[in-house]
Protein backbone atom coordinates (compact mmCIF):
# COMPACT_ATOMS: atom_id res chain seq x y z
CA UNK A 1 0.00 0.00 0.00
CA UNK A 2 2.47 2.62 0.52
CA UNK A 3 3.91 2.48 -3.30
CA UNK A 4 0.45 4.19 -3.81
CA UNK A 5 0.89 6.88 -1.12
CA UNK A 6 4.59 7.31 -2.55
CA UNK A 7 3.11 7.77 -5.86
CA UNK A 8 1.16 10.26 -4.81
CA UNK A 9 3.57 12.13 -2.46
CA UNK A 10 5.91 12.18 -5.39
CA UNK A 11 3.28 13.55 -7.87
CA UNK A 12 2.49 16.66 -5.64
CA UNK A 13 5.94 17.33 -4.61
CA UNK A 14 7.49 17.30 -8.50
CA UNK A 15 3.99 18.73 -9.94
CA UNK A 16 5.52 17.00 -13.35
CA UNK A 17 3.72 15.21 -15.76
CA UNK A 18 5.09 11.78 -16.17
CA UNK A 19 5.70 9.87 -19.59
CA UNK A 20 4.21 6.59 -18.90
CA UNK A 21 2.15 4.89 -16.68
CA UNK A 22 2.48 1.68 -14.43
CA UNK A 23 0.67 -0.91 -12.21
CA UNK A 24 0.81 -3.60 -9.54
CA UNK A 25 0.52 -6.13 -12.76
CA UNK A 26 3.02 -4.76 -15.19
CA UNK A 27 6.66 -4.27 -15.02
CA UNK A 28 7.74 -0.66 -15.89
CA UNK A 29 8.62 -0.67 -19.12
CA UNK A 30 4.84 -1.66 -19.34
CA UNK A 31 5.31 -5.11 -19.99
CA UNK A 32 3.41 -8.02 -17.61
CA UNK A 33 5.40 -9.46 -15.27
CA UNK A 34 7.47 -12.86 -16.07
CA UNK A 35 5.43 -15.66 -14.95
CA UNK A 36 6.85 -18.61 -12.36
CA UNK A 37 6.70 -22.26 -13.23
CA UNK A 38 4.16 -24.35 -12.73
CA UNK A 39 3.84 -24.87 -8.68
CA UNK A 40 6.63 -22.48 -7.71
CA UNK A 41 5.70 -18.93 -6.37
CA UNK A 42 5.87 -15.58 -8.13
CA UNK A 43 8.63 -13.60 -8.37
CA UNK A 44 8.16 -10.19 -6.70
CA UNK A 45 7.88 -7.55 -9.21
CA UNK A 46 10.73 -4.81 -10.27
CA UNK A 47 10.30 -1.57 -8.02
CA UNK A 48 8.42 0.99 -10.36
CA UNK A 49 10.12 4.11 -10.86
CA UNK A 50 6.89 6.30 -10.30
CA UNK A 51 4.88 4.13 -8.53
CA UNK A 52 1.25 2.29 -9.45
CA UNK A 53 -0.26 5.83 -11.05
CA UNK A 54 -1.68 6.67 -14.72
CA UNK A 55 -2.17 10.02 -14.83
CA UNK A 56 -5.56 12.09 -16.51
CA UNK A 57 -4.11 15.48 -18.23
CA UNK A 58 -5.90 19.10 -17.08
CA UNK A 59 -8.75 19.58 -20.21
CA UNK A 60 -10.55 22.71 -20.47
CA UNK A 61 -14.50 23.70 -19.26
CA UNK A 62 -15.81 25.68 -20.61
CA UNK A 63 -19.46 26.87 -22.32
CA UNK A 64 -22.70 25.05 -22.54
CA UNK A 65 -23.06 21.29 -21.88
CA UNK A 66 -22.10 20.15 -24.93
CA UNK A 67 -19.39 21.91 -25.37
CA UNK A 68 -18.25 21.38 -21.60
CA UNK A 69 -18.73 17.25 -22.27
CA UNK A 70 -16.85 17.64 -25.99
CA UNK A 71 -14.06 19.08 -23.41
CA UNK A 72 -13.91 16.93 -21.20
CA UNK A 73 -14.29 13.38 -23.67
CA UNK A 74 -10.52 13.74 -25.54
CA UNK A 75 -10.59 10.56 -26.83
CA UNK A 76 -13.78 10.62 -28.56
CA UNK A 77 -13.74 14.43 -29.44
CA UNK A 78 -10.06 15.36 -29.72
CA UNK A 79 -7.96 12.18 -30.02
CA UNK A 80 -5.01 13.90 -31.80
CA UNK A 81 -4.66 16.27 -28.51
CA UNK A 82 -2.21 15.94 -25.72
CA UNK A 83 -4.97 14.89 -23.68
CA UNK A 84 -5.84 12.21 -25.43
CA UNK A 85 -2.45 10.88 -25.86
CA UNK A 86 -2.03 10.20 -22.08
CA UNK A 87 -5.65 8.16 -22.38
CA UNK A 88 -3.65 6.20 -24.78
CA UNK A 89 -0.83 5.90 -22.46
CA UNK A 90 -3.44 4.03 -20.52
CA UNK A 91 -4.91 2.14 -23.17
CA UNK A 92 -1.27 0.63 -23.41
CA UNK A 93 -1.45 -0.54 -19.97
CA UNK A 94 -4.95 -1.96 -20.39
CA UNK A 95 -3.76 -3.60 -23.51
CA UNK A 96 -1.02 -5.35 -22.67
CA UNK A 97 -3.11 -6.90 -18.97
CA UNK A 98 -5.17 -7.88 -21.55
CA UNK A 99 -2.58 -10.18 -23.60
CA UNK A 100 -0.61 -11.02 -20.59
CA UNK A 101 -3.12 -11.03 -17.11
CA UNK A 102 -6.19 -11.66 -18.94
CA UNK A 103 -7.60 -8.39 -17.72
CA UNK A 104 -10.58 -8.10 -20.34
CA UNK A 105 -13.48 -6.59 -17.29
CA UNK A 106 -12.11 -3.17 -16.58
CA UNK A 107 -14.17 -1.27 -13.22
CA UNK A 108 -13.37 2.54 -13.07
CA UNK A 109 -14.26 3.38 -9.70
CA UNK A 110 -12.92 6.63 -6.80
CA UNK A 111 -12.78 6.67 -3.21
CA UNK A 112 -15.87 9.44 -3.60
CA UNK A 113 -17.88 11.47 -5.53
CA UNK A 114 -17.00 13.65 -8.14
CA UNK A 115 -13.60 12.64 -8.69
CA UNK A 116 -13.45 11.83 -12.70
CA UNK A 117 -14.51 8.45 -12.65
CA UNK A 118 -16.93 8.46 -15.79
CA UNK A 119 -14.82 11.22 -17.77
CA UNK A 120 -12.22 8.36 -17.10
CA UNK A 121 -14.06 5.87 -18.17
CA UNK A 122 -15.21 7.01 -21.71
CA UNK A 123 -11.76 8.20 -22.71
CA UNK A 124 -10.41 5.08 -21.60
CA UNK A 125 -13.32 3.23 -23.77
CA UNK A 126 -12.96 5.71 -26.70
CA UNK A 127 -8.78 5.21 -26.48
CA UNK A 128 -9.25 1.88 -26.60
CA UNK A 129 -12.00 2.15 -29.64
CA UNK A 130 -9.58 3.49 -31.61
CA UNK A 131 -8.15 0.40 -32.83
CA UNK A 132 -10.90 -0.68 -35.92
CA UNK A 133 -10.12 -4.04 -34.70
CA UNK A 134 -11.04 -3.90 -31.26
CA UNK A 135 -14.46 -4.56 -29.58
CA UNK A 136 -15.06 -2.24 -26.89
CA UNK A 137 -18.08 -2.04 -24.56
CA UNK A 138 -18.27 0.82 -21.75
CA UNK A 139 -21.16 0.18 -19.48
CA UNK A 140 -22.92 2.63 -16.90
CA UNK A 141 -22.86 0.18 -13.64
CA UNK A 142 -23.57 3.30 -11.44
CA UNK A 143 -27.43 2.75 -11.01
CA UNK A 144 -28.14 4.81 -8.44
CA UNK A 145 -26.19 8.21 -10.05
CA UNK A 146 -25.79 6.83 -13.56
CA UNK A 147 -24.26 9.50 -16.03
CA UNK A 148 -23.00 7.74 -18.81
CA UNK A 149 -26.26 8.79 -21.00
CA UNK A 150 -25.95 12.46 -19.91
CA UNK A 151 -21.64 12.68 -20.85
CA UNK A 152 -22.29 11.01 -23.91
CA UNK A 153 -25.51 13.37 -25.01
CA UNK A 154 -27.93 10.23 -25.36
CA UNK A 155 -30.92 11.10 -24.01
CA UNK A 156 -34.65 9.70 -24.30
CA UNK A 157 -35.63 6.96 -23.47
CA UNK A 158 -33.36 4.01 -23.17
CA UNK A 159 -33.40 0.41 -22.66
CA UNK A 160 -30.24 -0.43 -20.35
CA UNK A 161 -28.60 -2.71 -18.12
CA UNK A 162 -31.80 -2.27 -15.61
CA UNK A 163 -34.45 -3.05 -18.17
CA UNK A 164 -31.85 -6.22 -18.88
CA UNK A 165 -31.50 -7.35 -15.13
CA UNK A 166 -35.25 -7.21 -14.66
CA UNK A 167 -36.07 -8.59 -17.88
CA UNK A 168 -35.16 -12.07 -18.81
CA UNK A 169 -36.46 -12.00 -21.90
CA UNK A 170 -33.87 -8.97 -22.93
CA UNK A 171 -30.15 -10.13 -24.31
CA UNK A 172 -27.62 -7.64 -24.22
CA UNK A 173 -28.11 -7.06 -27.90
CA UNK A 174 -31.38 -6.01 -27.25
CA UNK A 175 -30.05 -2.89 -24.45
CA UNK A 176 -26.40 -2.12 -26.28
CA UNK A 177 -26.66 0.94 -28.29
CA UNK A 178 -23.59 0.98 -31.10
CA UNK A 179 -21.78 4.76 -31.79
CA UNK A 180 -20.40 3.53 -35.52
CA UNK A 181 -18.55 6.86 -35.68
CA UNK A 182 -16.87 5.87 -32.68
CA UNK A 183 -16.35 2.25 -33.04
CA UNK A 184 -17.72 2.01 -29.39
CA UNK A 185 -20.58 -0.08 -28.26
CA UNK A 186 -22.87 1.48 -24.61
CA UNK A 187 -24.78 -0.11 -22.19
CA UNK A 188 -26.70 2.86 -20.35
CA UNK A 189 -28.38 1.89 -16.93
CA UNK A 190 -31.66 2.37 -18.21
CA UNK A 191 -34.63 2.52 -15.94
CA UNK A 192 -34.14 3.77 -12.45
CA UNK A 193 -33.40 1.03 -10.52
CA UNK A 194 -35.64 0.63 -7.38
CA UNK A 195 -33.47 -1.34 -5.71
CA UNK A 196 -29.72 -1.39 -7.08
CA UNK A 197 -27.68 -3.80 -4.34
CA UNK A 198 -30.53 -6.73 -5.51
CA UNK A 199 -29.65 -5.84 -9.07
CA UNK A 200 -26.22 -5.73 -8.87
CA UNK A 201 -26.04 -8.94 -6.54
CA UNK A 202 -27.91 -10.90 -8.99
CA UNK A 203 -26.85 -14.29 -11.06
CA UNK A 204 -28.22 -12.40 -14.05
CA UNK A 205 -25.72 -9.46 -14.11
CA UNK A 206 -22.84 -12.46 -14.18
CA UNK A 207 -24.73 -13.78 -16.82
CA UNK A 208 -25.05 -10.50 -18.86
CA UNK A 209 -21.34 -9.66 -18.53
CA UNK A 210 -20.51 -13.47 -19.30
CA UNK A 211 -22.20 -12.84 -22.30
CA UNK A 212 -19.95 -9.32 -22.67
CA UNK A 213 -16.82 -11.02 -22.05
CA UNK A 214 -17.90 -13.27 -25.70
CA UNK A 215 -19.12 -10.35 -27.69
CA UNK A 216 -15.94 -7.55 -26.76
CA UNK A 217 -12.43 -7.53 -26.38
CA UNK A 218 -12.75 -4.80 -23.57
CA UNK A 219 -15.47 -3.99 -21.37
CA UNK A 220 -15.18 -0.75 -19.38
CA UNK A 221 -17.63 -0.25 -15.95
CA UNK A 222 -18.19 2.95 -15.15
CA UNK A 223 -18.76 1.73 -11.32
CA UNK A 224 -20.27 3.74 -8.42
CA UNK A 225 -17.97 5.31 -6.02
CA UNK A 226 -16.28 2.53 -3.48
CA UNK A 227 -17.25 3.99 -0.07
CA UNK A 228 -20.18 5.51 -0.07
CA UNK A 229 -22.22 2.37 -1.17
CA UNK A 230 -21.20 -1.71 -1.05
CA UNK A 231 -22.18 -1.67 -4.70
CA UNK A 232 -18.50 -2.14 -6.16
CA UNK A 233 -17.85 -4.72 -3.67
CA UNK A 234 -20.53 -6.62 -5.12
CA UNK A 235 -19.28 -5.98 -8.98
CA UNK A 236 -15.95 -7.17 -8.00
CA UNK A 237 -16.79 -10.94 -8.42
CA UNK A 238 -17.73 -9.81 -11.92
CA UNK A 239 -14.97 -7.71 -13.18
CA UNK A 240 -11.03 -8.42 -13.93
CA UNK A 241 -9.52 -5.78 -12.45
CA UNK A 242 -10.10 -1.75 -10.68
CA UNK A 243 -8.80 1.07 -12.09
CA UNK A 244 -9.01 3.64 -8.81
CA UNK A 245 -9.47 7.20 -9.62
CA UNK A 246 -8.30 10.09 -7.44
CA UNK A 247 -8.31 13.51 -7.39
CA UNK A 248 -4.78 16.16 -6.81
CA UNK A 249 -5.03 17.96 -3.79
CA UNK A 250 -8.45 16.23 -2.95
CA UNK A 251 -9.08 12.51 -2.59
CA UNK A 252 -8.40 12.38 1.94
CA UNK A 253 -5.30 10.02 1.85
CA UNK A 254 -7.52 7.94 4.73
CA UNK A 255 -10.53 7.30 2.10
CA UNK A 256 -7.74 5.83 -0.39
CA UNK A 257 -5.89 3.58 2.15
CA UNK A 258 -10.16 2.39 3.02
CA UNK A 259 -10.51 1.87 -0.53
CA UNK A 260 -7.44 -0.61 -1.03
CA UNK A 261 -7.89 -2.28 2.49
CA UNK A 262 -11.63 -3.73 1.11
CA UNK A 263 -10.17 -4.19 -1.94
CA UNK A 264 -8.51 -7.51 -3.24
CA UNK A 265 -5.12 -6.03 -3.74
CA UNK A 266 -5.06 -8.70 -7.00
CA UNK A 267 -7.61 -6.46 -8.64
CA UNK A 268 -5.97 -3.57 -8.22
CA UNK A 269 -4.82 -2.48 -11.88
CA UNK A 270 -3.70 0.82 -10.33
CA UNK A 271 -4.06 4.26 -9.70
CA UNK A 272 -5.67 7.61 -12.09
CA UNK A 273 -4.12 10.86 -10.88
CA UNK A 274 -6.85 13.01 -11.67
CA UNK A 275 -7.10 17.06 -11.81
CA UNK A 276 -2.82 17.51 -12.07
CA UNK A 277 -2.39 21.37 -13.56
CA UNK A 278 1.34 21.06 -14.38
CA UNK A 279 2.12 22.23 -17.68
CA UNK A 280 2.37 19.80 -20.25
CA UNK A 281 6.17 18.81 -21.41
CA UNK A 282 7.54 20.96 -23.97
CA UNK A 283 8.86 18.52 -25.90
CA UNK A 284 4.55 17.92 -27.35
CA UNK A 285 5.15 21.45 -28.73
CA UNK A 286 6.47 20.04 -31.58
CA UNK A 287 3.41 18.09 -32.53
CA UNK A 288 0.78 19.52 -31.13
CA UNK A 289 1.35 23.48 -32.22
CA UNK A 290 2.04 26.24 -29.95
CA UNK A 291 -1.80 26.99 -29.54
CA UNK A 292 -2.95 24.58 -27.90
CA UNK A 293 -0.98 25.38 -25.18
CA UNK A 294 -3.66 27.74 -22.99
CA UNK A 295 -6.54 24.89 -23.63
CA UNK A 296 -4.27 22.34 -22.31
CA UNK A 297 -3.64 23.88 -18.69
CA UNK A 298 -7.34 24.58 -17.76
CA UNK A 299 -8.80 23.16 -15.11
CA UNK A 300 -9.90 19.40 -15.63
CA UNK A 301 -13.84 19.24 -15.28
CA UNK A 302 -14.62 15.67 -13.38
CA UNK A 303 -18.24 14.36 -13.11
Amino acid sequence: MSKFFEALERAEREHALPTRVASPRTTADGSPPPTAPSGEAEPAAPPLPVGPVAWAPATAVAGDRASRGQERLVSLFDSTSFEAEQYRVLRQVVETLRKGANLQVVAVTSPAVGEGKTTTAINLSGALAQSTDARVLVADTDLRRPSLARELGLGGSRRGLVDALLEASLTLEDTVERLAHFNLSVLLAGRTAVAPYELLKSQRLEALLEEARQRYDFIVLDTPPFIPVPDCRLLAKCVDGFLIVVTAHRTPRGMLAEVLDLMDPAKVVGLVFNGDDARRPTYYDVYAGPSRGARLRRAWGTS
